[in-house]
């Protein structure tokens, strides 16, 4: 008998529809939601990383969302302790605390209970390497990183500039590669019994159409507006790497028309959800649901957890 205690974890690609599912069950079964979401953790970023407001949540209440600087460094460790003491809490307040999100790496070392130790820093390192980033590019960073750990590079993309930076840092630091730190971290089996939920659509061709038209719907909610005043404000790393920032800069720059940012905008995002269905169905644990397949998502989804429960 597996006494620990309930949580339930929603996954997929972006425009799957995790956020309303979550919310319909953290009603259901009187939960609390926990972003698992890299990029909506940043202040002010609310309409390109597709952050739920208040209507749209319900009176549900969401944690790890919206408190962090764009200029401020915030790593997968951090995560994993904010998200462990938020699902103690709600716990502790005899509520079910509900995971959401498609960051691959925020969810699998969430749920597999990876333990980050006090690991080595160097300012002055970390300094270089996040300058030779801006001055060399994501590509050659990652290039070097694959020489060093090509399991952990080919997790990781040219724009996942904190997470290339680090896993050369911890190499230069401790001559031991992430994965094998990743590996040692995962012996202690997980506080909680998790009920994974994954969305995603038997014809891609249905999840592209609602990623495009998402993105349409953020255009129209003022996208433009708050890229430009975002790079009016902030020079930060996070910014350039976000989808619907960077891909709107060659407009707001005068380099392309709207429509051929738009289109580019459009492709990243596919190009992104492709990326984290691939991260995502290396778990098994993941019970996946068809919605292109199904009468109803949310009742698939109950049917799952009664069975779980």
């Amino acid at each position: 008998m597996d006494n620990r205690p309930k949580l339930i974890a929603v996954v997929g690609p972006t425009a799957s529809g995790k956020t309303s599912l979550s919310i319909m069950l953290a009603k259901k079964y009187d939960g609390e939601i926990i972003s698992a979401d890299s990029m909506q953790i940043y202040k002010g970023m609310s309409i390109a990383t597709a952050k739920p407001d208040k209507e749209e949540m319900q009176g549900i209440r969401h944690h790890i969302m919206d408190f962090l600087d764009p200029v401020d460094t915030f790593s997968v460790s951090e995560y994993v302790k904010m998200a462990n003491e938020a699902a103690r809490d709600i716990i502790g307040r005899g509520k079910l605390p509900i995971l959401c999100g498609g960051t691959g790496l925020y969810v699998r070392s969430f749920l597999e209970n990876i333990k980050f130790t006090e690991e080595k820093t160097d300012p002055q390192l970390r300094s270089e390497l996040t300058d030779r980033y801006k001055s060399e590019g994501g590509e050659r960073l990652l290039e070097e990183l694959r020489l060093i750990d090509p399991d952990t590079a080919a997790t990781l993309l040219p724009t996942n500039s904190k997470r290339i930076i680090r896993a050369i840092e911890i190499y230069k630091l401790t001559g031991m590669t992430m994965t094998e730190a990743v590996r040692r971290s995962r012996e202690t089996p997980s506080p909680y019994k998790s009920i994974v939920i994954g969305i995603t659509y038997a014809d891609r061709q249905v999840l592209y159409d609602r990623i495009n038209k998402r993105v349409d719907i953020m255009l129209e909610n003022g996208l433009i507006d708050e890229a430009k005043s975002f790079y009016e404000k902030e020079n930060s790393i996070t910014a350039s790497a976000a989808i619907g920032y960077k891909e709107l800069k060659p407009y707001l720059d005068g380099e392309k028309t709207l429509e051929q940012a738009v289109e580019h905008l459009k492709q990243e995002t596919r190009r992104y959800a492709k990326r984290q269905l691939t991260w995502l169905r290396r778990d098994k644990y993941i019970n996946w649901i068809m919605a292109d397949k199904c009468d109803n998502v949310f009742d698939e989804a109950v049917k799952i957890i009664e069975q779980e429960m």
